[in-house]
């Protein structure tokens, strides 16, 4: 990554502290209880390996959906699209969905409902960040990384055009690397 196209919004020190906050707080919520936790690809892998390593205590299933409402643009289009689907039932189950960034809403507002119509017995929103200003449908994580401002993010798993995922520490991506 060329650290002229960046500004360095959270490092990977505060990025593992807070990580570890949520994880606390979600084995105390999900004390004794059965939990799938759902990676919403690409975005959100990193941040879920860290995390669920965090969860203490909670018996764990994990898998993984991969949707699209973006493409290679840096706007999402607001059209929500399948592209993996999960490999096991969520019937009968509480599921922790674990995103990278909420921007408008609509993708984690769909996931949601899919996964209640499929026999979820619980659904949460576990995002590490969120642009609140961007949203467009009433959703609202049960657990949050950092509230971001209206900036362009990439870095710890987020991308613009599948570059800079790599980069251990969430920066501000430069808006003439984009608007090219």
């Amino acid at each position: 990554m060329n650290l002229n196209e960046v500004e360095i919004l959270y490092s990977q020190a505060q990025i593992e502290v807070r990580v570890a906050e949520l994880g606390r707080q979600i084995a105390a919520d999900y004390a004794g209880k059965d939990l799938l936790v759902l990676g919403i690809l690409k975005g959100a892998f990193i941040f879920m390996a860290d995390l669920i390593r965090k969860i203490e205590g909670v018996n764990l299933q994990l898998d993984f959906m991969s949707v699209s409402s973006y493409g290679a643009s840096s706007q999402s289009s607001g059209e929500v699209r399948i592209l993996k689907d999960l490999d096991s039932s969520v019937e009968g189950k509480h599921v922790l969905v674990v995103e990278d960034i909420i921007d408008t809403g609509l993708t984690l507002g769909y996931i949601r409902e899919l996964l209640l119509k499929r026999g979820a017995l619980s659904v949460k929103l576990c995002c590490f960040l969120d642009k609140p200003s961007r949203r467009k449908g009433p959703v609202t994580p049960d657990y949050l990384g950092y509230a971001v401002e209206d900036h362009f993010v990439v870095g710890y798993g987020l991308d613009y055009a599948e570059r800079y995922r790599y980069y251990p520490a969430v920066c501000i991506l430069k808006p003439w690397v984009y608007e090219k």
